[in-house]
């Protein structure tokens, strides 16, 4: 039964489950990761939670049709309420906004007790997660950036510990773009950040012309410092 394939992104996700976990994967959808980390012995039991009633169905069968009720539940909810504290080790999110990542942390943060390993992956917006892992204490220990289907992404994992070790002196950089992608370099983020560098130049030269309020002059600035540090990191 080892034939579930997962896209380049979420495979990517599943090498970052600390083998043996007890895992919850939020926004599950076809709950195809929790029944790829099984089959392929990354993890020993899952929590599938999905809040919305037809992807909630597709999990359902899906663990059904592999054979893993006995090991993998599927639970409709939103966020961390599918899960109570102390039940789970290992929490991954994929596939949704940085904001709304952070917002489900946020909101369940008292289910985290007993949760070593966070792996999440934001298709936009990964600076709001990394500021809320930051202000909670846990540590990035590891972070790829990679392209799958022509669409770049990004994959955090973190664990509770020193919120700035993974930082050097540059931290409004570093949560900008990854500090441990920034030491690396590799295509995919050259190729993020160049897209980036013209899209953010591009706005603010619209703006010379139409941010007269003090909220426009202040976005400009926000935005012209944004500029500033992609440029550096690139350089």
């Amino acid at each position: 039964m080892n034939e579930l394939k997962l896209s380049k992104r979420l495979e990517e996700v599943a090498k970052s489950i600390p083998k043996g976990a007890m895992l919850a994967d939020i926004g599950s959808d076809h709950a195809y990761l929790p029944c790829y980390a099984y089959l392929q012995g990354y993890i020993k039991g899952a929590i599938a939670g999905e809040i919305t009633e037809g992807p909630f169905q597709s999990a359902v069968k899906q663990v059904e049709k592999t054979n893993l009720t006995d090991v993998i539940e599927v639970r409709k909810g939103d966020g961390l309420s599918v899960i109570k504290p102390g039940e789970v080790d290992c929490i991954t999110i994929a596939g949704m906004g940085g904001t709304l990542i952070q917002t489900i942390l946020e909101d369940g943060k008292e289910k985290l007790q007993g949760v070593t390993r966070l792996v999440l992956q934001p298709n936009i917006g990964a600076h709001h997660i990394r500021q809320w892992l930051i202000e909670h204490k846990w540590s990035l220990i590891d972070e790829k950036i990679m392209e799958d289907d022509g669409r770049i992404y990004e994959i955090l994992v973190a664990e509770q510990g020193e919120p700035l070790e993974s930082y050097d002196e540059k931290v409004e950089a570093g949560i900008l773009v990854g500090p441990i992608l920034a030491k690396e370099k590799n295509d995919a983020f050259k190729k993020k950040w160049n897209h980036e560098l013209a899209h953010t130049k591009k706005i603010v030269e619209q703006m010379e012309k139409s941010a007269t309020t003090k909220e426009g002059q202040e976005k400009k600035k926000k935005l012209e410092n944004e500029i500033r540090i992609i440029e550096e990191v690139l350089s």
